[in-house]
C-alpha cells in the first residue's frame, strides 16, 4: 500500500475531511506516539490518512462501526463487496431503481453492513440521514445504472485499502457516546474530534445541538491529553457563534475549503474551516489553489 497516497474510504459522509487531511496532519505534534482517538469517526477518512499505529475509532452511529468492524474481522472483503454490489446493482438496473427501496427496507429491518454500503453509495447526493426511529431515509439517486463495473471496482479497491491499513496496526472500533470515548483517553493519546457542525447539520444519527456542543467543550477541557477539534468558522452568510462562546480560550487556525453537493459549480459551497487545539501549532502552508478555485472562493467569500 502506498502510504503517501490519499486513501478515500468506502463510506461517504457529509463534510468528509479527505481533502483537509494534510492540514489536520500538520497539526499533529511531532512527538505523538500514543493512540489516535476519534469520538466521531464518521467515514474514517482522517484516521485512515493519518495512519496511526494505534487507534480507537468510535461513533454513535452503529452502522458505521458495524461496517468497519466487519472489514477488520474479515467478514467484508474486497471480493465479497464486489460480488454483492454486482448482484444488487444488476437488480437495481433491472428494476429501474425500485430495488433501492427494497434494500433500504431490508436494511432498516436487519442492519446488514453490505446493505449499508449499497445504500450509502446509491442514495441521493451521498447523504447519510436517519429519522427519529434510527431508520435510513435518504431517497434513491435516480441512476439505475449506478453500479457500473468501474464504480464497483473503485469501491472494492477502497475496501481493500482500508483492510490493508487496519491489518498494519491496532485498530479498535466502538459504538458509544462521544463523552465515553473522551473519558477513555490517556496522557499520551491524541483526541481528534469532528462533531456535527453546530447550527448547520440536523441529521446526525443521534442529533446535535447546543447542549451537545457545550458537553463536548467540557469534556475536552478535562481531557488528560492533547486534542484537535474540527469545526466551521464562517461562510459568506454568517459566523459560528460558538467559536467565541465555547472555544475562545484555545488555539485557533483557519483556512478556506469547498464542500460539494452535486456536480455543478454553483453547488460548491465555500466555507472557512477551523482547527481548535489545546496546544500551539505552526501556521499551515497549503498548496496553491488553482486560479479557478481561487476566483470561486473570492467570489463567494470576498476573501483573497
Amino acid at each position: 500500500m502506498n502510504l503517501d497516497r490519499t486513501l478515500v474510504p468506502p463510506i461517504k459522509c457529509q463534510g468528509i475531511k479527505t481533502k483537509l487531511t494534510p492540514w489536520i496532519r500538520s497539526a499533529v505534534p511531532s512527538d505523538f506516539g500514543g493512540r489516535w482517538i476519534e469520538p466521531f469517526m464518521g467515514s474514517g477518512a482522517v484516521a485512515f490518512n493519518i495512519r496511526p499505529k494505534q487507534a480507537l475509532l468510535a461513533d454513535s452511529n452503529p452502522h458505521i462501526i458495524r461496517f468497519y468492524q466487519a472489514v477488520a474481522d474479515g467478514q467484508i472483503t474486497a471480493d465479497s463487496a464486489r460480488r454483492f454490489l454486482k448482484e444488487e446493482g444488476a437488480e437495481l438496473r433491472r428494476s429501474e431503481g425500485e430495488h433501492y427501496y427494497a434494500v433500504r427496507e431490508r436494511f432498516n429491518q436487519h442492519g446488514d453492513p453490505l446493505d449499508f454500503l449499497f445504500l450509502n453509495r446509491a442514495c441521493f447526493n451521498g447523504l447519510m440521514r436517519f429519522n427519529r426511529k434510527g431508520q435510513f431515509n435518504v431517497p434513491f439517486c435516480r441512476k439505475p445504472n449506478r453500479f457500473s463495473q468501474a464504480y464497483i471496482t473503485k469501491i472494492a479497491n477502497q475496501v481493500q485499502a482500508v483492510s490493508n491499513l487496519i491489518a498494519l496496526g491496532a485498530y479498535e472500533f466502538r459504538c458509544q457516546n462521544f463523552a465515553a470515548t473522551i473519558e477513555a483517553a490517556q496522557k499520551d493519546d491524541l483526541l481528534y474530534c469532528d462533531p456535527p457542525y453546530i447550527a448547520r447539520h440536523a441529521d446526525y444519527f443521534s442529533g446535535w445541538d447546543e447542549s451537545n456542543e457545550r458537553q463536548l467543550a467540557r469534556s475536552l477541557s478535562k481531557a488528560p491529553c492533547s486534542f484537535i477539534l474540527s469545526t466551521w468558522h464562517s461562510n459568506r452568510f454568517r459566523k459560528n457563534p460558538y467559536i467565541e462562546r465555547l472555544w475562545a480560550s484555545f488555539h485557533l487556525q483557519t483556512r478556506g475549503h469547498f464542500y460539494h453537493l452535486g456536480g455543478k459549480e454553483k453547488n460548491r459551497n465555500a466555507m472557512t474551516e477551523a482547527l481548535i487545539t489545546n496546544y500551539g501549532i505552526k501556521p499551515y502552508e497549503s498548496p496553491r489553489k488553482t486560479d479557478r478555485q481561487q476566483r470561486l472562493f473570492e467570489k463567494q467569500t470576498g476573501k483573497t
